[in-house]
């Protein structure tokens, strides 16, 4: 292996070891969801920058997130995948989204978010070069509590017979 082999394989080891965040993981909605509804999730990522010393030289480093996993827990992964996902508005909650998922059983799942990261380094404030290889990151895991729900229907409302099961000021 040459030098410059070395300090690149060098330079995507420093940039795997780097503290780079993940993100996070947001669910919509949150941090109850329906079984068999659509769950909105998304990763809120961003490009950092890191300062190291290697070979007695300055190098600037460059992570940003281009690809998302998501593990909903429940044995589902999807991704990876480049787009982050992004919020819905309230009144679109359970809508289908390109990273949403909707649970097959209750319970309390575990989502976890990794994101993949392309870097760029530079030496002393030199031009920016590509990192070789890319860096995998997990988030923190994220508990979303599927609940499941239950329709009924009635023959008359509350104004009809205010005693009528799910009445306010009704026991039953």
């Amino acid at each position: 292996m040459d030098a410059l082999e070395q300090i690149a394989a060098d330079i995507q080891r420093e940039f795997q070891s780097l503290p780079v965040n993940a993100g996070t993981v947001v669910a919509q909605p949150s941090p109850h969801t329906l079984r068999g509804a659509d769950t909105n999730f998304y990763a809120e990522a961003a490009e950092q920058q890191f300062d190291v010393t290697m070979f007695g030289q300055q190098v600037h480093i460059v992570a940003t997130p281009v690809q998302y996993t998501w593990n909903y827990g429940d044995g589902t992964v999807f991704g990876p995948q480049p787009s982050m996902g992004g919020p819905l508005p309230q009144d679109r909650w359970g809508e289908k989204t390109r990273t949403s998922h909707a649970y097959g059983a209750t319970g309390d799942f575990q989502v976890v978010l990794t994101t993949t990261f392309q870097g760029t380094y530079s030496v002393n404030a030199g031009p920016p070069l590509p990192i070789p290889g890319q860096g995998q990151f997990s988030a923190p895991p994220q508990t979303i509590s599927v609940w499941r729900s239950m329709t009924r229907n009635y023959a008359d409302d509350c104004n009809a017979n205010p005693q009528g099961q799910g009445c306010p000021g009704t026991a039953r």
